[in-house]
C-alpha cells in the first residue's frame, strides 16, 4: 500500500514538472532562458541580448497563416519597425531539421521575403518552443531589456488567413513594443495566438 502510494506521488510530482516545463513562459515573470543554433550554424542565446528589447517569433513558411504575414509584407515590416527601434528579432521553427540544408532553406525562404530577423533559430528538439508553451505559428513573444517577458499571443487581432484583414487589424506586437518603449505598462499584454499547430516532434 505505501509502495503504491509513493510510486503514484512520483509519477504525480513528474507530471506536475511535466508541466510546468511547459508553462515556464508568464507574462510579468522572467523569460525562459533558451540557446539554439541559428540559419548561419552560429550558437545564439536570449542572453546574448540582454539589455535590449527581444520579439520572438515562432514560424513556418509552409503556413498560410505564417504565409499571410508574409506574403503580404506585414511581419518583415513589424519585424523592420522594431529593429530601426533598437530591438532584436528572432524568429524561431520548431520541428525543423538542424541540419545546413534545411538552415539553408529557411534562410532563403526569409530572404525572399525581405525579412533579416537578428538570429533565426532551429528548433528540432522542441525544447525551446515547450518552455514557452508556443502553440502556433506565428506566436509572438516581446522580453524587455530586465529579461522579463511583457507580451505573448497573437501577431494581430484578425485571426483569419487572409491577408486583406491586416489593414484593419491591430498589430499586436507593434502596439506592446511602442507602449513598453515609451515607458507605459503594456495594454494588451496577453492576446490568444492563432495560426498552424506548432509541429512538434513525435506529436509533443
Amino acid at each position: 500500500m505505501m509502495k503504491t502510494w509513493i510510486t503514484g506521488a512520483l509519477v504525480g510530482a513528474a507530471l506536475l514538472s511535466s508541466h510546468a516545463a511547459l508553462a515556464q513562459a508568464v507574462v510579468g515573470q522572467p523569460a525562459p532562458v533558451f540557446t539554439g543554433t541559428d540559419a548561419s550554424g552560429k550558437t545564439v542565446s536570449l542572453a546574448d541580448f540582454k539589455g535590449k528589447y527581444v520579439v520572438v517569433e515562432w514560424t513556418n513558411p509552409e503556413c498560410p497563416f505564417v504565409k499571410k504575414h508574409y506574403d503580404s509584407g506585414n511581419m518583415p515590416s513589424t519585424q523592420k519597425e522594431a529593429m530601426a527601434k533598437g530591438a532584436v528579432w528572432v524568429s524561431i521553427q520548431t520541428g525543423a531539421g538542424q541540419d545546413e540544408k534545411a538552415r539553408a532553406q529557411l534562410a532563403a525562404w526569409q530572404k525572399s521575403k525581405h525579412s533579416a530577423p537578428t538570429a533565426t533559430l532551429l528548433d528540432a528538439d522542441g525544447k525551446i518552443g515547450q518552455s514557452y508553451h508556443a502553440t502556433t505559428t506565428p506566436h509572438m513573444y516581446i522580453v524587455n531589456p530586465q529579461g522579463t517577458l511583457i507580451y505573448a499571443g497573437a501577431i494581430d487581432s484578425k485571426p483569419t488567413a487572409n491577408p486583406a484583414d491586416i489593414k484593419t487589424a491591430t498589430n499586436y506586437v507593434n502596439q506592446a513594443l511602442g507602449e513598453a518603449m515609451a515607458g507605459k505598462a503594456v495594454s494588451q499584454p496577453t492576446t490568444k495566438s492563432y495560426g498552424c499547430s506548432v509541429k512538434y516532434p513525435g506529436g509533443a
